[in-house]
């Protein structure tokens, strides 16, 4: 393991980590020169949170939900951080934050308004499943929008035992109404349980879900893998997903690297049955683990970086507010060790990647990002504070 998972557990932070033995590429420098992204960050909170970690709310709702990490869900009214005392959702006695566990992500139901339905998405700490990932369904309350009914209903389960890193990590909604979530490959390094490339596991792959009802069904249109597959599988060949968004029709993912490169993927969100290649490859590097470096058939990143530039990607969103026009339509994400901000946007096929040159969230703090009910974009960092992507 590299020295930022040690750190990561020193200070409990989470850190989406990237481990191996190898070094940073030379394929191009620490001072990149990239064309400048006019964005700054605003501070909105200093204080107040514990380890935040994703940051939700269900469109035109002015509140801000805001997870923390331990295992509560926060609620930002009227600019006013409510108490912890009054969580919109606090199961911090069957969260684990061993590692790079804990409380990882939560969706809003597409039909919210109507059935109050939210998926929660954590590492266990229960004696005989730690460290299992658990999506679970909870209900607002008929008496108290400020409120999830307890206890919830288990969504589904994947055992993840055998190392405290690589949960990967998001559920969400896309645009065909299906539950999506995104897992590592089991951890450790190097791929060592074989997880990423095994259709039969649901490890180091992206899932897609029917919740219409509970238990959950597998879609009828999802893809058929071979040899006794799991058919929940969306896409295979994953490193660490931690973060990953749509846009419209498009799925962009930020894959976390090993040892040498950090990408981001971007596919048509109906594509199924895909192979983003680690452990055959990572990045666009040939690592060849666990057989022959045979690439037919993967699908490369659209952008990558080298380790001189960050260590761990943190994946955001596709920018779709109204407050900074000129960053419409760009996926904004960042770095782990660097704490940048760049954008990306692909037009005709040709991919142009800015960077804000006093937008710095701090190194070795970016958590995740967050999406409010209108479009903005916020930077949740593991020393309590969140951050608010404006125009400069």
């Amino acid at each position: 393991m590299r020295i930022w998972h040690s750190l990561a557990v020193a200070v409990g932070l989470l850190l989406p980590v990237a481990c191996g033995d190898s070094g940073s590429s030379s394929s191009s420098s620490s001072s990149v020169d990239l064309p400048p992204l006019g964005v700054r960050l605003q501070e909105v909170f200093a204080a107040g949170l514990s380890s935040p970690i994703d940051l939700q709310a269900p469109p035109g709702d002015a509140r801000l939900f805001i997870a923390e990490r331990p295992g509560r869900i926060r609620i930002v009214q009227g600019g006013t951080l409510l108490p912890a005392s009054a969580s919109f959702l606090n199961i911090a006695s069957r969260v684990s934050v061993n590692g790079e566990a804990g409380l990882l992500s939560f969706a809003f139901d597409p039909q919210f308004s109507t059935n109050g339905f939210v998926y929660v998405h954590f590492v266990e700490n229960i004696p005989g499943t730690t460290g299992d990932i658990l999506v679970e369904r909870y209900q607002v309350s008929s008496t108290d929008p400020n409120i999830l009914q307890t206890p919830g209903t288990e969504v589904i389960r994947i055992p993840h035992r055998d190392a405290a890193n690589h949960y990967g990590g998001r559920v969400t909604f896309g645009p065909d109404g299906m539950l999506y979530l995104s897992a590592g490959d089991g951890g450790g390094g190097n791929n060592q349980f074989g997880h990423a490339q095994d259709a039969a596991s649901h490890l180091g792959k992206l899932l897609r879900l029917d919740v219409s009802t509970l238990p959950y069904a597998i879609p009828t249109d999802n893809p058929v893998w071979p040899n006794a597959g799991q058919n929940e599988n969306w896409a295979i060949g994953l490193r660490n997903p931690f973060r990953y968004s749509f846009d419209a029709a498009q799925l962009y993912i930020a894959d976390v690297g090993q040892g040498a490169r950090e990408e981001i993927d971007v596919v048509s969100a109906s594509a199924s049955g895909l192979n983003y290649g680690w452990s055959i490859m990572e990045g666009t590097l040939c690592l060849a683990i666990g057989g022959p470096c045979t690439t037919p058939g993967l699908t490369p990143p659209v952008y990558e970086y080298d380790h001189t530039q960050g260590c761990a990607i943190i994946g955001g969103y596709v920018y779709r507010g109204a407050a900074i026009p000129e960053l419409q339509g760009q996926y904004v994400f960042s770095d782990y060790c660097s704490g940048f901000v760049r954008s990306l946007s692909i037009e005709n096929g040709v991919v142009t990647v800015r960077q804000a040159p006093a937008a710095n969230a701090g190194s070795f703090v970016v958590q995740s990002f967050g999406q409010d009910g209108a479009g903005e974009l916020y930077i949740l960092n593991g020393d309590g504070r969140v951050l608010q992507i404006v125009s400069q």
